[in-house]
């Protein structure tokens, strides 16, 4: 009789628990990478409704693809999942998703909006042509950033470049 807890007394902090394990923190999806990813996936899947409801159903699986990519992303980037797996290249697998999806959103854009008359198409374009403009500026961060990191010889960061530079120049003082 008294492993019988009243309803409802546990439910709530188990349920809470789940959804933050699944949402990004508000760290993440306020930082510029959080907010980027976050647009991309909910255009991603405005443009897959609109698609999916229109004459153009074809282009469906465009958005599709990408929304699954972006929310893996998203998963991935939020949880620090990139940075338990050293081994793949996260930030140029990222710089190709989002080339090849805003080259792939903004032909599929202009196919729906010159090929089909209807409402659904034309918004699904536009939505599309959105998403090109979130993925493109999405690949010129993550190019900017992979710039970077090459002027910098592949080191993770500045200071570590400096200590780097630092303890080599003391070995040459001990010749």
């Amino acid at each position: 009789m008294g492993d019988i807890e009243a309803p409802g007394s546990s439910d709530a902090p188990a349920h809470h628990a789940v959804l933050m394990a699944v949402l990004p923190s508000k760290e993440f999806a306020t930082s510029r990478k959080g907010m980027l990813l976050i647009g991309e996936v909910v255009l991603s899947f405005i443009a897959f409704v609109c698609f999916a409801a229109s004459p153009a159903a074809g282009f469906v699986t465009v958005p599709l693809i990408e929304f699954l990519g972006a929310t893996f992303i998203l998963f991935a980037y939020s949880t620090k999942f990139n940075e338990r797996f050293k081994g793949f290249l996260w930030p140029l697998m990222d710089f190709l998703r989002c080339v090849t999806a805003s080259i792939i959103y903004f032909i599929v854009s202009i196919m729906a909006i010159s090929n089909y008359r209807d409402g659904t198409s034309r918004a699904a374009g536009v939505f599309g042509f959105i998403a090109t403009i979130i993925f493109a500026l999405d690949f010129y961060i993550v190019f900017m950033e992979l710039a970077e990191f090459l002027k910098q010889g592949g080191r993770a960061s500045p200071e570590e470049a400096t200590q780097q530079d630092k303890d080599s120049d003391s070995d040459d003082d001990s010749d």
